[in-house]
């Protein structure tokens, strides 16, 4: 493993100091994946390019990307059905690379090709993943062959640890604000059925729980719509 300067370690330190504090700046998950991949671009040594994917049963969903050529070789991993961030996510391996696409690649042959017509010289794969939770992974690319020493592969190790934490914060933060929403509108969807009707709360809920199975809707759609039309379900 090369040596670091101190110095510039530090300046690093700060860096990711710096984008930690951004990350949880976010009001979405959208937009910490978005800062990730922007913050890769500065963080690692040579990455002109990054983007965020994850792996759903087969299908390869790009999640964030800094260019339309991200978004490309992502669609290119999932026509094939190879590639080293594919495999990042369905192998959990943490860090997957093609260190020069101008040469052949027995584990990724397909690939490898496709990627240098779109003008990259060298790509990384991060999974991103918490202890609990499998996200995706983070692909950085660079236009020029061997460009990602030890110290960019550390680099990308460390942010993608970081931006996993980030993102799976910021994604509990928006699902209980979505369940606190959704309680609010039930509540208030009772409350009309209620006060309309001369209904108990109890029964004021199965209305609403009766109503959303019978229809196949979620409870919560059924409750707005009585909070958009004072009306109780047929």
């Amino acid at each position: 493993m090369s040596e670091v300067p101190g110095e510039l370690w530090e300046q690093f330190a700060i860096a990711v100091a710096e984008m930690a504090r951004d990350l949880l700046a976010q009001d979405s998950a959208q937009g910490t994946l978005d800062r990730v991949v922007e913050h890769a671009k500065v963080l690692i040594n040579g990455c002109d390019e990054a983007g965020i994917l994850t792996v759903r049963q087969g299908e390869v969903h790009a999640l964030a990307a800094t260019s339309d050529l991200v978004r490309r070789s992502d669609r290119i991993q999932q026509d094939l059905q190879e590639g080293p961030c594919f495999d990042a996510v369905t192998d959990r391996q943490q860090i997957y690379a093609i260190e020069d696409l101008r040469e052949p690649s027995k584990q990724w042959p397909r690939l490898a090709p496709e990627l240098r017509k779109l003008g990259m010289g060298s790509m990384m794969g991060f999974l991103l993943f918490t202890e609990d939770d499998n996200l995706g992974a983070l692909n950085v690319y660079s236009y020029k062959p061997d460009t990602f020493d030890e110290t960019a592969r550390r680099a990308g190790w460390i942010l993608a640890s970081h931006a996993a934490v980030a993102f799976s914060a910021a994604r509990t933060h928006q699902q209980l604000s979505h369940a606190m929403e959704t309680r609010h509108e039930i509540g208030e969807a009772m409350g009309i059925l209620m006060e309309r009707y001369g209904l108990t709360e109890d029964t004021a809920f199965k209305v609403l729980k009766k109503t959303s199975q019978d229809r196949n809707v979620k409870l919560r759609e059924i409750a707005r719509q009585i909070c958009r039309t004072g009306e109780k379900p047929a």
